[in-house]
């Protein structure tokens, strides 16, 4: 059930689908809402989990404050969802932004979390290519109607939330793989071949995360979640479901998981 919750003196808009087993909070990315990973991969995600998630300050139903946009706000803010709302530890998906969020939230509060699946996540921002948003193309366009229908903020509040996420994204984060090696819960790396960020940095994310899984998704952009949603929804609630991984022949986790 969708409603409007006090999240640190802030109207958010939640919705908690209930259901059994453990709880999922899904971690919608930047300039999109909550509706687009609810949409496309929840159905398959509610049939053994709990479905959480949110729209964060100034996206979706829940409107703007004055204050720019930063990653360490989202993750408070989102830890706040995590203890009022769901009131233990969860599964954590986000895409793009929202994986962002997943591996601070991780970082800070381990405790919260049990898997984490992050899709189309950098974690620092010199691993995105230097690709400028078309604002015409298919995705931006999508994104920008989805805005203006939900937004209490109003149709010309876009272009404050624009400018913020770009300043954001040309700063943050700054996370190194020092960092990223302190994150112990099984956390599964997903992209597309022709994701904006480079492939070396989806590989140095993968490869620093003690229980990391990767999968590079064929014929994919960075807008996976509508691009391959079956695919993609697959891939996660496999993974959620799944005992630690065991392979045949074993080098990544040969000393955690011999064969």
């Amino acid at each position: 059930m969708a409603s409007y919750l006090s999240i640190g003196g802030h109207p958010t808009w939640v919705d908690d689908r209930g259901g059994l087993g453990e709880a999922v909070l899904l971690l919608h990315g930047g300039l999109s809402n909550s509706d687009l990973l609810l949409d496309r991969i929840g159905p398959r995600l509610a049939e053994r989990h709990r479905l959480i998630a949110f729209d964060r300050r100034g996206h979706g139903r829940t409107a703007d404050t004055d204050a720019a946009f930063h990653y360490a706000d989202m993750a408070t803010e989102t830890v706040r969802v995590i203890e009022e709302v769901i009131g233990g530890p969860a599964h954590l998906v986000g895409w793009s932004d929202g994986g962002i969020v997943a591996l601070l939230v991780a970082l800070e509060r381990p405790d919260l979390v049990h898997k984490l699946v992050v899709i189309g996540t950098n974690y620092h921002h010199s691993g995105v290519l230097p690709v400028e948003p078309d604002p015409e193309s298919p995705l931006m366009q999508a994104l920008g109607s989805a805005y203006i229908e939900r937004s209490p903020d109003g149709p010309d509040h876009l272009e404050v939330v624009y400018a913020k996420t770009m300043a954001m994204f040309t700063s943050e984060p700054t996370l190194t793989t020092s960092d990223v090696a302190l994150i112990t819960q099984p956390t599964l790396v997903v992209a597309g071949d022709d994701d904006v960020m480079t492939l070396s940095h989806t590989c140095s994310l993968y490869e620093a995360l003690p229980q990391g899984q990767l999968a590079v998704v064929p014929a994919a952009s960075h807008a996976l979640p509508v691009e391959h949603p079956a695919l993609l929804a697959g891939l996660t609630a496999d993974f959620l479901r799944a005992e630690p991984a065991r392979t045949l022949l074993p080098v990544r986790r040969a000393e955690t998981y011999p064969g």
